[in-house]
């Protein structure tokens, strides 16, 4: 028997057919209606026994995708009806993130399904998708970050091996990066923590399919979609690591959720779960530290990283004050297993209620170029926070820079 999505019985349409297909192996995967992108499907049992595939689907042009489940215990093909549910924060980019949603079928057990815009099926050309998550496991990591998107010519080297070596500082095991393109320089830099083990690479060719934009509003860069799917990763990511890892932190490259009354994040969660029992989204003020403003204060030696490209986050520790009554653009940890859909600054769908984490206790510390250009610089706020760590901080980036023969390898650039 086959399930619509809001749980009533629907007649299963049964093939004798398996699925044929080949294994997806890239990380998007177009259909043929040439206007949906599958990411990936996951098992969801938090609510019924629910596959949701993540996905980029055109709002407008696709009304109809079906799930194909590769029935494990029979050699039957069950067709269930997908639930379209695009994700509201679009920022009316025609393309946007969307889940589909397909009820598994009783007496099936699939490992494996396939996704078609119709019922005219060639099941020899259909890709094959494995459903992840089947196998529920304990998380074997405390803390995961998720950045999304990398792309451009992305060479800031510096401040990127200093914000990771910060997160593993702070509590970090993994750090996640779903990479469309950057620098020959910063390519190094990221084998460099493959081979560590501290970065897992993503590969995202979006640009493939469809006019990306590096804007996030359509207004801003009339394209296909928004800062590079970057709503799309996150999203894949959180459930990519929702039974590996306690907690993930939704984070740009260029910030870093500081504790300010811990050491770490993890006695930072404790403080903050003993608070809040129950609760999943812990959403972190944004503090701009200007990177185009220098401090001549500081006595720590540089000169090693001279011909390193990027800021120098010691160099900058003036931030602008927050704006009474504005939107603040937050950034989260989170407990994926609470999670159902989330935007860049807040959870969209959550089991439970957000938090919204007080200044005084973390803030996440963003360098970069001014965000606030009504205020001189008289206005901006000395704050040298991060030179709390400044001893082991250096000494991690200078083994770094020593281990992967960064600066030589520059110098051949």
């Amino acid at each position: 028997m086959g399930y619509d999505i809001n749980g009533k019985t629907s007649q299963p349409k049964p093939h004798n057919h398996s699925c044929r297909g080949q294994l997806a192996s890239d990380t998007i995967t177009q259909l043929q209606d040439k206007h949906s992108f599958i990411i990936a499907p996951y098992f969801d049992n938090r609510n019924g026994t629910l596959i949701r595939v993540i996905s980029i689907v055109h709002y407008k042009k696709v009304k109809e995708l079906y799930c194909l489940f590769c029935c494990q215990n029979s050699n039957n093909t069950i067709i269930v009806k997908a639930k379209i549910d695009v994700h509201k924060d679009r920022f009316e980019f025609p393309y946007g993130t969307a889940d589909l949603l397909c009820w598994e079928p009783k007496n099936c057990y699939p490992r494996y399904m396939s996704i078609h815009p119709s019922l005219e099926l060639d099941f020899a050309q259909l890709p094959v998708f494995e459903i992840k998550n089947r196998n529920i496991e304990s998380s074997s990591l405390e803390f995961t970050v998720c950045i999304s998107t990398m792309f451009g010519d992305y060479n800031n080297v510096l401040q990127f091996i200093q914000s990771i070596e910060m997160y593993k500082i702070l509590g970090a095991q993994k750090v996640i990066i779903y990479k469309n393109k950057c620098s020959r320089l910063m390519e190094k830099v990221l084998q460099y923590y493959v081979s560590e083990g501290t970065i897992e690479i993503v590969p995202w060719p979006i640009n493939l399919y469809l006019k990306v934009s590096s804007y996030w509003h359509y207004s801003m860069d009339v394209k296909d979609i928004g800062y590079y799917g970057q709503i799309t990763a996150l999203n894949d990511c959180i459930y990519h690591n929702m039974y590996r890892s306690k907690y993930v932190l939704l984070i740009d490259a260029d910030e870093i959720i500081l504790p300010i009354k811990d050491a770490d994040w993890k006695s930072l969660m404790q403080r903050l779960q003993e608070k809040n029992p129950g609760a999943g989204v812990f959403l972190f003020e944004n503090h701009v530290f200007r990177n185009n403003v220098f401090t001549s204060t500081t006595s720590f030696n540089f000169s090693s990283w001279s011909t390193v490209p990027g800021v120098n986050l010691f160099q900058h520790i003036y931030k602008e004050p927050n704006k009474k009554g504005v939107f603040n653009n937050r950034k989260m940890v989170i407990d994926p297993r609470k999670v159902i859909q989330t935007s860049v600054h807040s959870v969209l769908a959550m089991y439970g209620e957000p938090v919204e984490v007080s200044g005084d206790i973390a803030i996440n510390f963003h360098c970069r170029i001014p965000k606030r250009t009504d205020l001189v610089e008289k206005s901006l706020i000395r704050d040298p926070i991060l030179w709390r760590y400044n001893t082991s901080l250096i000494e991690n980036i200078n083994q770094v820079l020593h281990k992967s023969n960064l600066v030589e390898a520059n110098a051949k650039l």
